[in-house]
């Protein structure tokens, strides 16, 4: 045997089990968009209560808007998908969050909140054709033991990007919001509207910017070197044990892994979406208070740092899933139970606990579904509608009670995701 053809083998076996560099790169660009994109929605729903004179219950309807896209979109993507595939169908996704972003320009000329709802639904339906691309995309572009990792490294370019954005936002909308709110109260109707107007004017540039980033970035995928997968490929093993199943309510695991995004996405939006406005009811200015989402989503960073270190040398998938779950309650009912800046601290922290969650849940879900994970991604894309209902509900308890008991709706998710990845440990035979 030729020393040249030893190599070659050796090359190949290594491609086989290390996924390519190149795809890496670009999935991880487009978690930086998703994650810049969704956390401005942390800043929005402060910003447009003040802008728009709404209740807690109005305000929450930003998330609403944003993520009830996916459970109508999921389906229509997955069809989306299956015609351009993974490529074009990424482009055509930017596209389209492109439009959602030019209609805050007219919405905030009229300062017409039902116009930016729509915008945030658009953007919310172009980001469910890129989740439903690049979830998959990365769950399965490598070793299954290891997707965890993987998706903790795209976690990192999104909650890299969520932390710079409402900051970046937050220094253009917020700015001098506190002294503007004492204001409004002693200004003639005339007064308020001009300055209510000339508040709802200052994100027309932000979102110009977005809007050109976005065309860009569509361009730019369209003509890159992104190769496609096969998710209907099936090995032997999965084909044999899928042999006869036609339907995909044949695989429990996934339904309860749906249920369990569905929750998740709930309470990790409430960390980040809520947290501002916590931070105001404990008295906290909205000059300082805007840079707790930043916090969240830190604690989030340094979780799928962990991640990238210890899955799955040292943690399995389902261990992380089972311990973050435990820590998200512990500090639920910290957060709860004290207060000011300390439970303030405590929501913030849940960035922390929500971290492995989504990394986790994707592999296991989608694991063996062979033929069927087009179908299962689009269902664990819909459950992101989660970060519709939940914060909602969160909305309003928060009128009915107050932000603090409101929280107590966290607690039996957190419970809920730590039985999920107690039923996948006994699955796979993982203590």
């Amino acid at each position: 045997m030729s020393t040249a053809y030893t190599e070659e083998v050796v090359e190949n076996a290594m491609k086989a089990k290390a996924p390519a560099v190149k795809p890496i790169v670009i999935i991880g660009a487009l978690f930086f968009i998703f994650g810049f994109v969704t956390w401005l929605n942390s800043v929005l729903i402060p910003y447009l209560k003040i802008a728009c004179e709404l209740s807690n219950s109005q305000s929450y309807m930003v998330a609403f808007a944003f993520y009830i896209s996916y459970l109508v979109m999921a389906i229509p993507a997955a069809g989306v998908l299956k015609l351009t595939g993974f490529k074009k169908g990424m482009s055509a996704g930017l596209v389209v969050m492109g439009v959602g972003a030019l209609l805050f320009i007219p919405a905030a000329l009229s300062r017409t909140y039902l116009l930016f709802l729509i915008g945030l639904f658009i953007q919310g339906a172009g980001l469910t054709i890129l989740q439903a691309a690049a979830n998959p995309y990365i769950t399965i572009l490598g070793p299954a033991e290891s997707a965890a990792k993987r998706i903790s490294i795209m976690g990192i370019c999104n909650k890299l990007a969520g932390s710079i954005a409402p900051i970046a936002l937050g220094a253009v909308t917020l700015k001098n919001a506190d002294g503007l709110t004492a204001r409004l109260a002693s200004m003639s109707l005339a007064q308020k509207t001009a300055e209510l107007d000339a508040l709802a004017a200052r994100v027309i540039v932000p979102y110009l910017i977005i809007l050109a980033v976005l065309l860009v970035l569509a361009v730019l995928i369209y003509f890159s070197a992104l190769p496609e997968i096969d998710t209907d490929k099936e090995d032997e093993d999965t084909a044999l044990a899928n042999n006869g199943k036609t339907s995909i309510l044949q695989f429990p695991f996934l339904i309860m892994g749906v249920i369990a995004m569905f929750l998740y996405v709930g309470v990790e939006v409430m960390a980040g979406d809520t947290v501002i406005g916590y931070g105001a009811y404990h008295g906290i200015p909205l000059s300082t208070a805007k840079f707790f989402t930043t916090c969240t989503l830190v604690g989030m960073i340094l979780g799928y740092i962990v991640g990238v270190i210890f899955i799955p040398k040292y943690l399995s998938q389902e261990n992380a899933l089972k311990g973050f779950a435990l820590i998200g309650v512990v500090f639920t009912v910290a957060a709860i139970f004290t207060s000011g800046y300390i439970s303030v601290l405590f929501i913030a922290l849940l960035g922390f606990a929500n971290s492995l969650v989504f990394p986790a849940i994707w592999p296991l879900a989608l694991r063996g579904l062979g033929r069927f994970t087009k179908f299962g991604s689009s269902l664990l894309i819909m459950a992101i509608a989660g970060g519709a209902v939940i914060p909602l509900i969160y909305g309003r308890l928060a009128d009915l009670y107050d932000l603090q008991v409101a929280y107590w709706i966290m607690v039996p998710c957190y419970i809920f995701i730590f039985y999920y990845g107690l039923a996948a440990s006994r699955r796979s035979g993982k203590n």
